[in-house]
Parts: structure tokens; sequence; C-alpha cells
């Protein structure tokens, strides 16, 4: 690997002059502040949050052992994404690499940005061809998009097969591992620091229940992290996001129980399903879903609809024809749906 961050970078973004907004000129406390022309009334809501999320950081260094340089936090997962391709790719002459079935984030930040999307599908079971990812690169191809455990499929990627695509390209690698904290002990994170090529996404949306809060992580090597913060917008996260972040933030404890939870559940899910007579397939997972193959999943689909139950129909998703993905709810929401698989039986 020959990884050089500026001879990626776009030329535009290479010699960009960020913004410098009035938190980044001054951060602390003071008596009055007259730098912002902000309005003086509704405190605390008046006041722009802090553009570096000092606080919230800290907070997340301290719950991932992650150095504070190597994080940026997001809006979701999703700006990173989108923050990547406008960093590196040169807009209808770049190209990037993923996986097909996948995350559909990506080939969307592609297209809003006029990206190429060159597709290698996995094999047969889910899994990662890494030679053929490799073989899918050109002379263009920034970067190489890899959902690690995936979406829709549910399975974890080879982490073998990984480290060989990391270590044998020499653009941008990106692994979003949205739902690792479903499997923790094939995250790539405590390898991070070995690979200056390396980006890890991760997400408080699913383990951590904070969905509707819109906070995601993107870790990587600090000339990366930089390039992120010198393009976001100024004040990215909310003064709402970071308060309730760190609030939650502060219970690791109910975290780790609602995953025990779900993981219980998603045994109990798995084995009932394989029971009904519509059932073709349940697919291994790693997350905190099932992939289902089963007869009729349009009819199955909209049944269960009309049962007020909603799923997700992916038979027209590349490897996943007749495919239902369901999401992993309350033992009271899977009771829920159980009941009314009984009752098509």
């Amino acid at each position: 690997m020959n990884f050089d961050i500026n001879k990626l970078l776009r030329e535009n973004i290479r010699n960009l002059k960020p913004y410098s907004s009035a938190r980044d000129e001054f951060s602390g406390d003071a008596a009055v502040f007259l730098d912002a022309n902000e309005n003086p009334y509704n405190s605390p809501w008046n006041r722009y949050p802090d553009p570096h999320q000092r606080i919230l950081k800290s907070k997340v260094c301290e719950i991932k052992n992650i150095a504070v340089q190597n994080i940026f936090l997001g809006n979701g997962s999703d700006e990173p994404i989108d923050l990547l391709f406008r960093a590196f790719c040169e807009p209808g002459k770049d190209n990037i690499v993923s996986i097909n079935p996948t995350y559909g984030m990506y080939r969307v930040a592609a297209d809003t940005n006029n990206i190429k999307v060159n597709l290698v599908p996995l094999n047969g079971d889910f899994g990662l061809d890494d030679e053929a990812v490799l073989a899918a690169v050109t002379s263009d191809t920034k970067i190489i998009f890899l959902c690690s455990p995936n979406n829709p499929t549910g399975n974890a990627l080879n982490n073998d097969g990984l480290l060989k695509i990391i270590t044998g390209f020499n653009g941008v690698v990106v692994i979003d591992e949205a739902y690792i904290d479903f499997c923790p002990e094939k995250s790539l994170l405590p390898k991070l620091d070995q690979y200056p090529n390396l980006v890890i996404l991760q997400t408080f949306s699913k383990a951590w229940g904070m969905a509707g809060l819109r906070l995601g992580m993107a870790f990587a090597a600090e000339p990366i992290i930089d390039v992120l913060s010198r393009i976001k917008y100024p004040y990215n996260l909310s003064i709402l996001t970071q308060q309730k972040g760190l609030e939650l933030l502060a219970n690791e404890k109910l975290k780790t129980e609602w995953v025990t939870v779900i993981l219980k559940e998603r045994d109990k899910m798995i084995a009932s399903l394989t029971t009904y007579p519509f059932v073709i397939k349940v697919f291994p997972t790693d997350a905190n879903f099932v992939l289902v193959k089963v007869y009729d999943p349009r009819g199955i689909y909209q049944y269960l609809v009309d049962e007020k139950i909603i799923v997700r129909d992916r038979s027209s998703i590349a490897l996943c024809e007749g495919c239902l993905r369901i999401s992993i709810g309350s033992p009271e929401e899977n009771a829920t749906l159980m009941e009314a698989f009984d009752s098509l039986v």
C-alpha cells in the first residue's frame, strides 16, 4: 500500500480555505457574547453549538477508546459518506467500488456527486470476494465502500478479506460498521491506527437507540479527519443533538441491556421463523435484523401491512429475490408478528 492523501484529494479541496466561524475563533466561557450575531434572548437555544463537539467527542473517546483527533461526528453516518465523496472524488471522472447488495446510500451519494459506481456481486452465501473487489479497481477509483455487517443481508464480512482490500488498495477504504454492536468482536476499530487509508463508520442509531437524534461517527487517521472537519457545515450538530447524545451516552449499561435483549429475541425469532411452511430460508445474521426468503413476499408484506405490522420488502434487490427484512423489535412487538404469521398457517 502506498497511500498519499494529497494525491487523492480533489485539487479544490486541497486548496480550500475553510470557513472560520465565531466559535472557531473563540471557545470557552465568557460573561458576554457579542461575536456571532446571535439573538441575546431565549437562552440556551439562541447560541450556536460547539462546531467541534469537544465535550461529546471526549465521551465518544472514552467509550470507543479512540483518540479525539481520530473522531469525526456527523449528522448520521450519511454526512461523512457524502463528505468523503466531496473530498476525494472528482465529479464526472472518478469512481468508487462497492458490493452488491449493500446499503443504498453509497449509490445515492455517488449519483448526487456524479460519481460512477463499480459494483461487485457478493457470493451466493453473501460472502465477500476480496479478489473481485480489488479487480474492479481502476486508475480512477478513489474509494471502496464495504458494509459489515452488511445491509440488507445481515452478515459480517470476512475480516481477512477486508484487510486484504485495505492493504491492496492505495485509495480510501470505508468499512461501515453501523450494526457492529451486535457482533463487536468483528470490528476493525482496534486496528485503525495500522491503516492510514481506513475509515470506519459507526452510528448511535442502532444499539444505542438514537436514530431520531442523527448522530453518526467516522474514525480515521488524523489527516482524513482533518479534511472532513474542514469541509463540513460549521455547525453540523445542533445543541439538542449534542446535549441529548451526552445524556444518553452516560448510561452505557442500558445500551448493553438492550443489545442483550435484542440478541435473545433475534434467536427466538429465527427459531420461530424456520417452523413456518411459507418460509424458505432464514439467512445467518450478525445484525439486529434477519433476512428471510419466503413464498409470495409481496403478498406476505401486504398482509402484514393490513395487520399494521411493517417489515421491509427486499425482493427486488440483487441476490435477495423473495426476501423480507425483519427488524428485531421488543418482545411484545415480536410476539405480535409471530401471532400474525400463525394466522397464515
